[in-house]
């Protein structure tokens, strides 16, 4: 999968500030630190796809499309939060 578009990088910083606004979880960073960790988390996980998809088994690796995996990866990482402390 690619990297994010401009557009939808701002469109998903807009939606952390939303949510964490909503939740009244508050944010310690200033807009443009945040959306610079947005910009570098994209970057992160577009250049350790290879790595992640390494590292899953066959036949899963080889089985399921690009959107499955990173399917797969969202509810790993959703989970995890959940049960954090």
């Amino acid at each position: 999968m690619a990297v994010l578009s401009d557009p939808d990088r701002v469109a998903l910083w807009a939606k952390l500030m939303q949510d964490a606004s909503a939740s009244r979880t508050p944010l310690p960073l200033l807009k443009a630190e945040l959306r610079a960790a947005v910009d570098a988390a994209d970057a992160w996980a577009d250049a350790n796809a290879a790595a992640y998809n390494t590292a899953l088994p066959l036949p899963a690796r080889t089985a399921l499309t690009s959107k499955q995996k990173a399917l797969l990866l969202m509810y790993v990482i959703e989970r995890r939060w959940e049960v954090s402390p």
